[in-house]
């Protein structure tokens, strides 16, 4: 089965607390569309109801309390979340749930603590003496009240801040305490990248690991969520992220689905995380994104046959959820690295047209982005590679990719899926391509069109089961039985 996945929201989604009463009356054509499951924006409280959700505030708060402005998150109340997810599963959607665990933002107090301020560049590079400054660290909850938990969080609970509020200035602050320093189980980037933002939770205090846990169970009672996108995981404890699915798993009563952002085009990262972890999480196949970008960028002095060089899709296959872009990498947004709109229906091809991989697209480029950069979706030109993914793309593989500017591949096909089995040519060369191919002896005859529309050809496969297949200068085209 050719599940594929669609990152329900982007960025400059609507600040009206609609989305989810949008995703519930929506599901069911989600599904008719081609997709398997939806990945959910973080559903808890930030720390203003504009935030996307990724400046987590209490998770706790599903959009039930008035704190920080409103009870509803960006995205709507606790309750229109519930509905939208039995909208989903009414609709035969996965809904995965995105939760953002290394760091707090929005304390309700701040406390006086000492710390040592450390350089951008190099974490472990340290560029004072002890001093002490003010941190908004002392998070209360009193919207809530104590309802679900009444942990209340302060200073030693943190390895680090970027505020000083009592001189009024950022930077990165080591927070000091005995026997404490950044994990060592988190990316080498920066010297040691334990600290990304806002107040950096101390995975390394064994309170805070069973608060956390405890919330984790909670939420996979409180929400029936198939599985969970775990944000920023690079700079959180490795050695957490496993307790944290192990104890998930063992406390649902269902197969709980992770997948992590690592974000770290390094394939030896990667492996080295996914090492840790046992296998039991998968990650966005971050460098398969940077190599559809650099082609993007370069068009015909890119070499197609290095399109999947040291990405996830093709040495940890079973691990990589592939995309194209997604909110971090949209226009102005802190990854930017749009792919070309030239590139990005061939990119598309390229991971929901392949065996390997779990394809994800982006809310952004099928339905647009908001907000000052105002682009245009790609819905009819996704819609046709969606439809080939369901109806075509079976069977076992055979590449092609032996020419820098035209690269192809075959589907053959199985019993799973009547009349399917299909061949694919993408170019990136400044005149049309072509690629001979073989589809199978047993497809002698028969006559295959381009499912895109991007051509009109009808090409008829040669007794021996051959055919050339053409494709215009920088597109991609997507042929199959007529």
């Amino acid at each position: 089965m050719n599940l594929t996945l669609m990152q329900y929201f982007e960025w400059h989604s609507p600040d009206d607390g609609e989305h989810w009463n949008h995703l519930s009356k929506e599901a069911g054509r989600i599904k008719e569309m081609g997709f398997d499951g939806v990945w959910l924006p973080p559903p808890t409280k930030a720390d203003h109801p504009s935030n996307p959700g990724y400046a987590v505030y209490d998770v706790y708060d599903l959009g039930e309390f008035d704190q920080k402005g409103s009870v509803r998150t960006k995205y709507g109340t606790k309750e229109q979340l519930q509905k939208a997810i039995k909208a989903c599963k009414d609709a035969g959607l996965l809904v995965y749930l995105d939760l953002v665990l290394n760091h707090k933002a929005g304390g309700d107090e701040k406390e006086t603590f000492q710390v040592i301020e450390v350089k951008e560049e190099d974490r472990d590079d340290e560029i004072s003496e002890p001093f002490d400054i003010e941190g908004y660290t002392r998070f209360t909850f009193p919207g809530r009240n104590g309802k679900y938990s009444d942990f209340k969080w302060n200073f030693n609970l943190f390895t680090g801040v970027d505020y000083d509020a009592k001189e009024d200035r950022n930077g990165i602050f080591k927070i000091m305490g005995e026997g404490k320093d950044w994990s060592d189980n988190v990316d080498g980037e920066h010297g040691n990248y334990d600290f990304l933002m806002y107040s950096d939770i101390n995975y390394a205090h064994p309170e805070v690991q069973e608060e956390i846990i405890g919330w984790g169970k909670w939420l996979t009672d409180e929400l029936d969520a198939d599985g969970y996108r775990l944000d920023a995981v690079k700079h959180i404890d490795s050695n957490f992220i496993k307790r944290f699915i192990e104890e998930i798993t063992e406390h649902a009563s269902r197969d709980i689905y992770f997948f992590g952002e690592y974000w770290n085009p390094e394939l030896e990262a990667n492996e080295d995380f996914l090492e840790d972890v046992e296998f039991d999480i998968d990650l966005f196949d971050v460098k398969l994104h940077y190599n559809f970008f650099s082609a993007g960028e370069e068009k015909e002095k890119y070499d197609l046959t290095k399109i999947f060089e040291d990405s996830l899709m093709k040495e940890n296959p079973w691990n990589a959820v592939t995309f194209v872009d997604n909110h971090d990498t949209q226009p102005g947004e802190s990854l930017e690295s749009f792919v070309a709109d030239w590139f990005k229906q061939s990119a598309y091809a390229l991971i929901l047209l392949r065996e390997d991989g779990y394809p994800c697209v982006f809310y952004g480029d099928y339905y647009g982005i908001d907000g000052e950069y105002d682009i245009d979706g790609k819905k009819e030109a996704i819609d046709v590679l969606l439809t080939a993914r369901q109806h075509l793309a079976y069977g076992d593989q055979e590449d092609y990719f032996d020419h820098r500017n035209t690269i192809g591949w075959v589907r053959f096909g199985s019993e799973e899926a009547e009349n399917s089995g299909c061949a694919v040519v993408v170019s990136n060369g400044l005149e049309e391509g072509f690629k001979k191919m073989h589809v199978g002896d047993h497809r002698s005859g028969e006559v295959w069109v381009d499912y895109t529309g991007n051509r009109d050809d009808e090409i008829t496969i040669d007794e021996e089961g051959n055919a050339e297949f053409h494709v215009n200068s920088q597109s991609v085209s997507v042929y199959g039985q007529k």
